[in-house]
């Protein structure tokens, strides 16, 4: 079963996650898959931009705690992501969870439409944002960020867009991309690589500098008793034991 659906128009390859019967959750095969079609794409002279999307509800639910892919896998998506040739924007209509936003912060710009919801849910299955963090912590505003990662509430896309996660929201999501795209359709393609590069330095600086660990952080803390207990609560649709 393919997992990413690919369409192209006017030098735009547009990449949609394709699993919403686990509302799109990072799942091994779907971490594999798109790190695939993003190379495809990173090497296709014909493409000028990837636009990163989804079907369903759901932009990403985070890590498929049934099939979680392992931390190191996530860490180098992530960075393919930032390191690719072409700009990578995402477009979300739907929610976006825990490992999704990583996802959503390692594009180059994201657009959401206003009915988006946001969450950083680690915290409530006993876990942290740790490899997410990479590119996250870069682009966003440490005050706000405390909020989202620490009590894991729901938030809204204007507040994403105020917190750095988003470049910007509409209640129609395409019309606000309309002149984004039109935009790196009329740029050179060496010239966004090279601006692109500009851009990323600062988050690629924490990578080499954190990636390994926070790695093994996010590997010790899947593998505690506390996550155990959050993760089968999680699919068992209960508090877990520490809710007071």
């Amino acid at each position: 079963m393919t997992l990413i659906a690919r369409t192209r128009a006017r030098a735009v390859q547009t990449l949609s996650l394709d699993s919403p019967h686990n509302r799109n959750a990072l799942s091994a095969a779907l971490v594999g898959e798109l790190a695939d079609a993003l190379s495809d794409a990173g090497k296709d002279t014909g493409v000028r931009a990837v636009v990163l999307t989804h079907t369903g509800n759901t932009f990403s639910a985070g890590a498929d705690l049934k099939d979680p892919p392992p931390p190191e896998a996530l860490v180098a998506l992530l960075r393919q992501v930032i390191e690719l040739p072409k700009p990578v924007v995402a477009r979300v209509t739907g929610h976006v969870r825990a490992g999704g936003l990583g996802l959503l912060a390692a594009c180059d710009i994201a657009a959401a439409s206003t009915d988006a919801t946001f969450a950083f849910t680690e915290v409530r299955i006993g876990v942290a944002p740790a490899v997410i963090s990479l590119p996250i912590l870069p682009r966003t505003s440490p005050r706000a960020l405390a909020r989202h990662y620490l009590t894991g509430e729901r938030f809204a896309a204007s507040e994403a867009v105020a917190t750095g996660l988003l470049t910007t929201c509409d209640s129609d999501v395409d019309q606000a991309l309309e002149p984004i795209l039109d935009g790196l359709r009329r740029s050179a393609p060496e010239a966004l690589a090279e601006t692109k590069r500009l851009l990323t330095a600062r988050v690629l600086e924490a990578f080499d500098r954190d990636a390994a660990d926070l790695t093994a952080l996010s590997a010790r803390l899947f593998s505690s008793p506390q996550a155990r207990e959050g993760m089968t609560a999680f699919l068992e649709r209960r508090d877990p034991a520490w809710v007071v």
